[in-house]
This record gives C-alpha cells, structure tokens and sequence, in this order.
C-alpha cells in the first residue's frame, strides 16, 4: 500500500471571509489530504488543520501528529494488513488525525465495493444530496444584507447568522432586517459559539423570539452542562449545542436531557464517518433533532458530511463548506438550488489533483 500526505491552503472567492465570534477573521482553509492506495484503489481523507479557535489543538500539533502517525505505521510494514495497522495507530490519535484516516478508510471500502459512501453506510438508495443551510458571517452591515440576497436568489432558504463577534444591538438589526427582507421565505438560525453569558442568553433569547428564529447554536460555553439545561427549559428559543458536542459521552448527556436540546454533529469533533454516524443513531433513537455538519472545510471533507447527513436523515444540514472554494485540489460536490449533491460514483464521489496541494509525506506499506 502506498500512502501519501499532502497539504494545502484553500480560499473562497467573491471576497468571502470567515468570521465568528471565536475565529476572528480568516482568510485560508490550512487543508491535510491523506491518499491511500492499494491494488488499483484509492482512499481520500481530508481534515482542516487551523481549527484551534474549536479544538484548543494548533495546526502544527495536528500536522505533526498526523507525520508521526503515519511514520509509526510505516514501522509496522509487513506486519499484518496495513489497512488494519493504519486504524489501529490512528485511534490513539487526537480527534483530526482519526478523522482523516477514518474518512480515507470510508472512501476506499466504499470504492472497494462499488458503492458510494451513502450506500456502504446503508442509506437508502437515491442521490447523494442533500438541502443546506447556508452561514452568513460577521461582515459589514451592507455586504451582509447582499449575501444573504445572493444566497437566496440560488435557492438557499435556511440561513444562519453568525452573532455576538459585536453588540447585540447590531445582531438585532441584522436579524430584523432579514426577516423584514424575506419574510417566511426563509428560515433563520443563529450562531453565538458561546460567546454570551448566561444573563445574556436568557435576555437576548427573549428579544429575538417573535423574529421566529430555528433555534440558537452555542448561546452560551460549553462545560456547563446544568446551566445551558436550565437556559433551554426557559428559552422561547430551541437549544442545539456545537461546541458542547466533543465525544460520545456529551451525545448521552443530550440525549438524557429530556428533549431539551439539539446536537450539532461534526466529523473534526466525534473523530471521522464512524462515530459520527453512531452519535447520529443514538441521537435518533431518543428523538433528538441534530444537525450534520462541517467546519469550513474542502471538498473532501464536505462530501463525507454530506454521505452522513443522508445516510441518517438527519434533520439540519450545514454542508456549504465547498461553495465557491477556487484552489482547492479536490473536486466533486456541487451547489445548485439550495442543493449540495455529489456524482453517483462508488466512494466520496470525489476527485483529487495531487499537482494542487504540497506533498508532505510518502512511504510505502
């Protein structure tokens, strides 16, 4: 088996920046690719590196640890199924680095079996696609209000704002004036990546609610697990948790929390497909509205999202990450309609040009 590692830096047109209240500003996506090969069949893994705003793990942490990884499997050569000795080594790793492995493993069974993720993950049979919800970050008020026209204009009508990187009177505006422009044409959600306090919370919950928002992503930190309780039994406001939702252990506090809160549910956290889908499944079994989603990520990583969210049917999804990438080396989902779909091909559904991203590794297994 042959195993490369690449990376890339990857950037949105049109001017688009991310901005949260926890990112700041950012202008690439610092992308890592793992390709795997054997007999004639390849594996694609994808995970973003500068993500330390989510995780607390620097992006050089997480490329090392990627290299020492896939050295330490290497060590391993001739020893047994090197497919096997990659999953192996790769679950003692942090979250990331068991998300690229788990999401290269996925493609390559699933390509080995001529089917697409969706289906290897026993989804029912039809298109890999899926309605998405699109982010419109911290921006100047009028670039703002012109995103969101754009978007809706392509047939996005599941909007999320990003708020609390300034005043709460200025998210209020912002979300007015949305609802003011499109009335129940669209749905509306909100993104506080926890940057209220409790008091805060309770308060702006309350203003925001005849704006008839969806529900309220991370009001307040995650940690706290009876105070964002008490926060969701009071709110006019459904709760869904993103930053609150590291590990299996925080998919059973919500699932025990009586209905009180949603779950956003992404790969880069749980640690790749097959957590994730578990986390999903549990969640389902205790009626538990989640979202599947994704950081801003390539398109790589954005189609595995994608297999998931049709693979459990989950209620919310958040895979506009590959919309309007220009750099990026893989290729494969497409937007249209408010739609993100994926060629019916066995595996991700995606291509990579090895010629657009920087090796960083090679060896053979």
């Amino acid at each position: 088996m042959r195993v490369r590692l690449f990376r890339a830096d990857i950037h949105y047109g049109g001017g688009l920046r991310l901005h949260t209240a926890t990112s700041g500003a950012i202008d690439h996506l610092a992308e890592l690719y793992l390709l795997i090969e054997q007999d004639g069949i390849t594996g694609l893994g994808e995970v973003r590196a500068n993500i330390e705003y989510l995780n607390g793990i620097p992006q050089d942490d997480v490329i090392d640890e990627v290299g020492r990884m896939v050295d330490a499997v290497a060590r391993t050569a001739g020893a047994g199924d090197p497919l096997d000795s990659l999953s192996r080594t790769a679950a003692s790793c942090r979250a990331p680095v068991r998300m690229l492995v788990d999401i290269a493993l996925h493609d390559f069974n699933a390509r080995r079996a001529g089917l697409t993720l969706a289906a290897f993950l026993k989804a029912p049979a039809g298109p890999v696609a899926r309605a998405t919800n699109q982010t419109l970050f911290w921006s100047p008020f009028e670039e703002f209000l012109q995103r969101a026209e754009a978007y809706v204009a392509r047939g996005f009508r599941d909007l999320k704002v990003r708020v609390a990187a300034g005043g709460f009177a200025e998210d209020l505006q912002r979300l007015k004036a949305l609802r003011s422009r499109f009335g129940d044409e669209v749905t509306i959600a909100i993104d506080a990546n926890g940057r209220w306090s409790q008091i805060e919370a309770a308060r702006h919950l309350d203003v925001l609610a005849p704006l008839d928002i969806t529900y309220a992503e991370q009001p307040i930190a995650a940690g706290d697990w009876d105070a964002v309780k008490r926060l969701a039994a009071r709110s006019p406001i459904p709760i869904m948790l993103d930053e609150g939702v590291a590990s299996l252990d925080d998919v059973a506090r919500i699932a025990s929390a009586g209905g009180l809160l949603y779950a956003h549910l992404k790969l880069v956290k749980l640690g790749g497909i097959a957590p994730t889908v578990e986390a999903a499944r549990r969640l389902a079994a205790a009626d538990v509205p989640f979202m599947i989603g994704q950081m801003n990520e390539g398109s790589a990583a954005t189609a595995a999202a994608l297999h998931v969210a049709v693979a459990t049917k989950s209620r919310f999804a958040e895979l506009y990450a590959a919309d309007g990438l220009i750099d990026d080396p893989a290729s494969g989902p497409f937007y249209r309609d408010g739609t993100v779909a994926l060629p019916d091909q066995p595996g991700l559904g995606v291509s990579f040009d090895p010629a657009r991203a920087h090796l960083i590794k090679e060896c053979s297994l």
